[in-house]
């Protein structure tokens, strides 16, 4: 099954509101013919769009193939949401590495946010960026467990955020479900397909040829990469795959390691009333392994992801999948008409940390970014431009975090995807 066109049009972007309020530019012109370059990169999101312009910016002579549109995939799809840190919490991370290798890992995921920030702010990317993401707990544990996490981080990294018991968090979110969270003033939310755009824009300003509708059907390794597409080639001495979930077979060794699966997000009609979703202008996750997460839009829709699926397929009725989740966590919702749903296609490892890896000398990949893809995956491709340059510290200390195979295979994937979600999901609502 190849996801690039399973659930999606050839060249078109999902009918998501992102796309229905974005500039979207004309398509740009598919690779025809044998072209050189100084560095090939694989996919036009946040990872490539990211690494071409840094390389770019550097002097080199940058070709992007991307099968589909700038910001086709989960770059432009996704909930939006800046996390700091990485996609696991620090204490897990000081028990995996040690505390200095999880503090050098705090520090680039750090690095992470202020480098999207820094290209919304030196390109003027009108992203709607906004400060601002919340944790909720839904159980007393859950309250407690995220209490003692932010003192952790602020005795150990200084990193100070905002608690709130019951009462107080229902002042800011008026959710029966949550009893308590935090907020995180160092995370951010953004228009997530208005930046993948703005950092294509950056990146053909700076002297990158980007390439759409350019699928690319084989690699042929060597001391200069031949990278094949239905009308052209392009050679380079380097190569950056950043294709994250939508990989399909050109890479065995990440395709072990990087399982793709689907998330669905829904826009609500303008909410009259939005106080009745959120009093403050953040976003919100909670802490479901099935993550609900939301924030709401410049035009007051409630932007709801959630809804778990067990396959490869988008549902038939993504609004009902989303709609059940939602009213969830917003009994009061439940008759609010639903404008737009979408689904897309994100890349999950087997302990939620991105796999970083030099498949050989000169071929770089980065993804599987877990769901949270919008700073680290920015920050990857600027760590893989780094260390294409031969600067590789950074990207050396993200390579260097374990990373295991996903069992049985390719065909064995839906079905283990299946179970796994299938128990987490009972667990979540039993309580367990």
């Amino acid at each position: 099954m190849n996801l690039l066109y399973t659930n999606d049009r050839a060249g078109s972007y999902p009918d998501s509101w992102y796309a229905a309020s974005a500039d979207i530019p004309p398509p740009r012109a598919e690779l025809n013919g044998d072209v050189q370059a100084d560095v090939c990169v694989v996919g036009a999101g946040y990872t490539g769009l990211s690494a071409a312009l840094h390389l770019a910016q550097a002097g080199r002579r940058v070709v992007v193939l991307e099968a589909h549109r700038a910001g086709f995939g989960a770059s432009g799809r996704n909930g939006g949401q800046l996390g700091t840190g990485q996609r696991v919490e620090q204490p897990y991370l000081e028990e995996m590495l040690g505390r200095d290798d999880a503090r050098r890992l705090w520090d680039l995921g750090l690095e992470a946010t202020d480098l999207v920030r820094d290209l919304i702010s030196t390109h003027k990317i009108d992203c709607f960026y906004r400060p601002g993401v919340a944790w909720t707990a839904e159980s007393d544990k859950d309250v407690a467990d995220l209490h003692t996490y932010a003192e952790h981080m602020a005795r150990h990294y200084d990193h100070r955020v905002d608690v709130y018991n019951r009462d107080a968090f229902h002042a800011i979110c008026p959710s029966p479900a949550y009893r308590g969270g935090v907020i995180d003033h160092l995370s951010g939310h953004l228009h997530p397909l208005r930046f993948a755009l703005g950092l294509a824009t950056a990146a053909e300003a700076a002297g990158v040829t980007l390439h759409e509708n350019s699928a690319v059907t084989e690699v042929t390794e060597g001391p200069r990469i031949k990278l094949q597409t239905s009308e052209g080639t392009v050679t380079a001495p380097h190569v950056i795959l950043a294709c994250n979930g939508y990989l399909g077979d050109l890479n065995a060794p990440v395709a072990k390691r990087v399982m793709p699966i689907n998330n669905f997000i829904a826009a609500t009609a303008p909410l009259d009333d939005p106080a009745r979703v959120l009093t403050r202008d953040i976003a919100v996750s909670d802490s479901r392994f099935v993550v609900n997460y939301f924030r709401l839009s410049h035009d007051n829709r409630l932007l709801f992801g959630g809804g778990e699926s067990y396959g490869y397929r988008f549902p038939t009725d993504i609004a009902a999948k989303v709609r059940t989740p939602m009213t969830q966590i917003f009994p009061h919702l439940r008759d609010v008409p639903i404008d737009y749903a979408w689904g897309g296609t994100l890349a999950i490892t087997m302990k939620r940390l991105p796999y970083v890896a030099r498949l050989a000398p000169n071929m770089l990949s980065a993804s599987g970014y877990s769901g949270h893809g919008v700073g680290t995956a920015t920050h990857a491709g600027k760590l893989m431009a780094e260390a294409v340059m031969g600067q590789s510290n950074g990207f050396d200390a993200m390579a260097a975090i374990p990373s295991h195979p996903f069992p049985g295979g390719p065909r064995l994937r839906s079905p283990l995807l299946m179970l796994a979600m299938t128990w987490y999901t009972l667990r979540d609502r039993l309580g367990l």
